[in-house]
C-alpha cells in the first residue's frame, strides 16, 4: 500500500457544542494519510490511475462549508468515509485541530484510522 499526504489543510466549518460554535464557523487544521495503489498512476503518468489530492482539498472545503459537527470525533468520521468511500482509498489516517480553543494549548484534536470495508 501507498500513501498520499495531504498535511495542515485548513478549512472553515461550524463545530462545536457551544452556542458560539454553532453561530460562527472556526478553521479546522486537517492532516490525512490516504492508503492506495499508486502503481498505476507511475506507470500511465496519469491523474485519473490515482486519488487526485487536488479533488480531495477542494470537496473537503467545500463539504465542510456547508456542514455543522458537535465533536471533532464526528468531522473526522465524516472525513475518513468520504475518502474511503467517494475517493476509493483502502486506508485512511484522518487528523483535525482546532486551532487555539484554549489559553495556552495551541491544538487541540483527534486522530482516527479507517480502513475500507472487505
Amino acid at each position: 500500500m501507498d500513501l498520499i499526504f495531504i498535511n495542515d489543510l485548513r478549512a472553515s466549518t461550524l463545530i462545536g457544542i457551544y452556542p458560539r460554535e454553532k453561530a460562527l464557523p472556526q478553521t479546522v487544521e486537517i492532516s490525512l494519510q490516504i492508503g492506495t495503489s499508486t502503481a498505476s498512476a507511475g506507470a500511465s503518468d496519469d491523474i485519473g490511475d490515482t486519488i487526485d489530492y487536488a479533488q480531495v482539498v477542494d470537496r473537503l472545503r467545500s463539504e465542510l462549508a456547508i456542514r455543522h459537527f458537535n465533536l471533532l470525533e464526528r468531522l473526522a468520521e465524516y472525513v475518513a468515509t468520504l475518502l474511503l468511500e467517494d475517493f476509493g482509498a483502502t486506508w485512511v489516517r484522518v487528523s483535525i485541530a482546532k486551532l487555539g480553543m484554549m489559553r495556552g494549548v495551541q491544538r487541540v484534536g483527534v486522530v482516527i484510522e479507517r480502513g475500507a470495508a472487505a
